[in-house]
């Protein structure tokens, strides 16, 4: 028997069908993508584009393709250009337009540079009107993402400081030796020398060339002097970009080396990297925010604004561990009337035995409040002496009251006690300790060990998510505004699979709720017309 064969024509008019949606199944993200981006309010990124000219690729097109091509785990701009001619998804959000990979990079590059924060902050807003999230609280974390800059170029704050020390002692001898020490040996010899800055420099050489009448020697110096000038610039421009930080990529200066969990190394080297934090609500992203210090405990208070920016308030509740527990944070929360859930340092340590049964802890240690004294294990009083502050390098102050022991020369528990020379002294914190009360009491509390157990499974999941499930381990674009954008995508991304699925979900059990509606009406039909035959018969 002669066997058949389907039909199969290369030489065909028309590779696919008039509407290309008759391919998309009726559940596809790619719908969701396109619908959601079609209710989005883009009279602002609309705005941005310049009168006249040639015409440009409609703005929510774009948009739709990133979105969809994040969601796909699709980064790379010349990817998502071999996309829209290859997948019938991409070509049916495009229109069948194809911008290439230079349009799509300067799209998501610049013009969404400004705009990011505001579309996903209205995609959340969506969110909120489905009922997905309350925006009542924020689980908040924070990871370390590798910047796309060279690995091993590198700038140190400690390496600049030090040659810029050196370069300004090397700068003062030869000036000294021009001007025959005239002005140095004026100076006293335990005075300080001030610190020499490019631009002074820059006008004594300047001063120093307008004389005619020069040595050949002092004219070989003053050129020296002139090559020290540009490089005491350059020490001023790293310590200029260094800021606050420590260290910087010298191929993205935004970037800072900090020490990353991903080490392909295994040897513990630090990498160029932004910190990353973001709050999460039934595992969708509610915010997110980059940050360039290693530290999660200092990035709160800006991190928190950022959440009030976006949507006008605060949330009732934040939950968060250790990393963000510090008495800056706590009075942040405290005055924005913000339940805390965030664990301090010892939170988990003070539950041990070997801690509550430590009798020469602080925490331990027995207070009279009316004389304002602490009594250790052996009975000697550690009195008052006096109080002090305390500033963070973000220039918060902190008050601590010190108490000192009279006499501990002899005792007998006093290895025990301290090992520091002089009498036993304590500082305390009582605006800490007040603060480490109440989040002690929150977090044990019947809905402080819900959240406590929601936590691991709330942005560490997403995290998980992000990096292993999508692959999203380091940024392609350079620079806080960049990296903003791109890590934006992926979160609007991985919100919007998110939607999907829960409404695939609700779907599937309205589809089940239905048809056990009417089997129940068919049962209950059938009991009806039998017990009427059964009264006929009787």
């Amino acid at each position: 028997m002669q066997p058949k064969f389907k039909q199969y024509n290369q030489g065909q008019v028309e590779l696919f069908p008039q509407r290309l949606d008759d391919y998309i199944g009726e559940n596809d993200p790619v719908r969701l993508v396109n619908q959601v981006v079609d209710e989005l309010d883009l009279t602002t990124l609309i705005q941005s584009y310049k009168g006249g000219g040639t015409s440009s690729f409609c703005p929510r097109m774009m948009i739709k393709v990133l979105f969809y091509a994040y969601m796909r785990n699709i980064y790379s701009c010349r990817k998502i250009e071999a996309a829209l001619s290859e997948n019938v998804h991409f070509l049916w959000l495009s229109g069948k337009q194809f911008p290439d990979f230079r349009t799509i990079n300067d799209f998501r590059g610049k013009r969404l540079r400004n705009q990011i924060n505001s579309i996903f902050s209205k995609i959340v807003l969506m969110l909120v009107e489905l009922g997905y999230v309350s925006l009542d609280v924020q689980y908040i974390d924070g990871t370390k993402i590798e910047a796309a800059s060279n690995r091993y170029t590198f700038v140190w704050r400690k390496s600049v400081e030090k040659n810029k020390v050196k370069l300004e002692n090397k700068i003062r001898h030869i000036i000294k030796q021009i001007e025959k020490g005239i002005k140095e040996d004026n100076r006293a010899a335990d005075e300080t020398p001030t610190p020499i800055n490019s631009a002074a420099l820059r006008e004594k050489i300047h001063e120093l060339n307008a004389d005619q009448k020069r040595s050949r020697e002092e004219e070989k110096q003053i050129k020296e002097l002139t090559k020290h000038q540009s490089k005491l610039q350059e020490y001023e421009q790293h310590l200029d970009k260094l800021d606050q930080r420590n260290s910087y990529s010298k191929t993205d200066p935004d970037a800072t080396f900090m020490r990353m969990k991903e080490d392909h190394m295994g040897n513990g080297q630090l990498k160029p990297a932004y910190n990353v934090q973001i709050s999460t609500e039934n595992q969708f992203i509610t915010n997110f925010g980059i940050f360039q210090n290693p530290g999660d405990t200092s990035t709160f208070n800006d991190y928190m604004d950022s959440f009030e920016q976006k949507y006008e308030r605060h949330s009732k509740e934040v939950v968060a561990d250790s990393g963000y527990g510090s008495e800056q944070n706590y009075d942040y929360m405290e005055a924005r009337g913000i339940e805390n859930f965030v664990k301090f340092t010892y939170f988990h340590k003070e539950q041990n035995k070997s801690f509550k049964n430590n009798p020469f802890l602080t925490d331990n240690l027995f207070y009279n409040q009316q004389g304002n004294f602490y009594v250790c294990p052996m009975g000697q009083k550690l009195e008052f002496i006096g109080q002090y502050k305390r500033i963070s390098e973000r220039g918060y102050h902190s008050e601590l009251s010190v108490y000192q022991a009279k006499r501990c020369e002899g005792c007998p528990l006093r290895g025990s006690c301290h090992k520091a020379q002089g009498n036993k002294r304590i500082e305390v914190n009582y605006n800490l300790q007040k603060h480490k009360n109440i989040a002690r009491t929150n977090l044990t509390s019947e809905k402080g060990l819900m959240h406590r157990s929601r936590r691991p499974i709330e942005p560490e999941a997403v995290f998980g998510q992000i990096k292993s499930n999508r692959k999203f381990n380091r940024f392609r674009l350079k620079g806080l505004e960049g990296v903003a954008v791109e890590f934006g995508l992926i979160s609007i991304a991985l919100n919007l699979s998110k939607m999907t699925k829960k409404s695939i979900n609700q779907a599937k059990k309205g589809l089940k709720v239905a048809k056990s509606t009417i089997k129940n009406q068919i049962f209950d039909s059938i009991l009806n017309y039998s017990h009427e035959w059964s009264m006929i018969f009787n």
